[in-house]
């Protein structure tokens, strides 16, 4: 039996990319999945998990849907947004988006979760980071790499306090990764195949990452019962 067997899962923004590869990757293991995303229509597909739609910016629907799923063994925060430009290009109001929706959204789902695992003295948390974050400096993502910073302070905190009681919460911190966000992405900045090329040239592992390699992490991050409060960096080699 797989150690994910009949343990449920809530996985944010599963419509797409590593989200939606990480509820697929649950799914594998035999894992009980609860798949969520702003976009309910980008769900179908994911035969086998139960699909919500849920809009993590909003806390009352956060504790609604915590409150009829019950148990939660598995939390995977992956929802998020990629603003470009630096800190000159960065207006208040995006900026408050960007907190809100790629840091708040954790507070929001944890604080939801976490009292059941206690309870339990049983649970994990991944969230998603990234490598353009505290760990590495990348041009024109000021706002993304600033809250992603927040992202791996907030895990390290929530390890911190729980590490004690049964609680695991680790960070993911992808590198370039192939999704429909990366595309929309390139196409945006009018010339795609230079700008691929030069997206691919900076991976010194020679390619971009895959949706389901950040899976494979994921999944292994659930069972992987001597590691808190850590960055884990997968990334082709780009911040070596």
């Amino acid at each position: 039996m797989s150690h994910l067997e009949d343990r449920v899962v809530l996985v944010t923004a599963a419509a797409q990319g590593i989200g939606r590869a990480i509820a697929q990757g649950f799914l594998a293991k035999g894992a009980q999945v609860w798949a969520t995303d702003l976009n309910e229509g980008g769900l179908a597909g994911l035969d086998g998990a139960r699909t919500r739609r849920l809009d993590v910016r909003d806390a009352a629907a956060v504790g609604a849907l915590a409150g009829e799923i019950g148990r939660v063994d598995i939390l995977v925060n992956c929802a998020g947004f990629v603003h470009a430009g630096s800190v000159l290009d960065c207006t208040e109001e995006q900026m408050d988006f960007a907190y809100d929706l790629n840091v708040k959204s954790m507070y929001r789902t944890i604080r939801a979760v976490l009292p059941g695992m206690l309870e339990r003295e049983d649970g994990v948390i991944i969230n998603i980071a990234s490598v353009a974050s505290s760990l590495k400096g990348v041009p024109n993502r000021f706002a993304y790499a600033t809250t992603k910073a927040a992202v791996i302070g907030l895990t390290k905190s929530v390890a911190a306090d729980y590490v004690g009681r049964g609680i695991r919460c680790n960070a993911i911190c992808p590198g370039t990764v192939e999704s429909p966000s990366l595309e929309g992405r390139l196409r945006a900045l009018g010339d795609y195949e230079a700008a691929r090329a030069a997206f691919i040239a900076r991976q010194p592992i020679g390619r971009i990452g895959t949706p389901e390699e950040i899976a494979d992490l994921a999944v292994y991050l659930a069972g992987a019962t001597f590691t808190t409060g850590a960055a884990h960096i997968i990334d082709g080699g780009w911040s070596m």
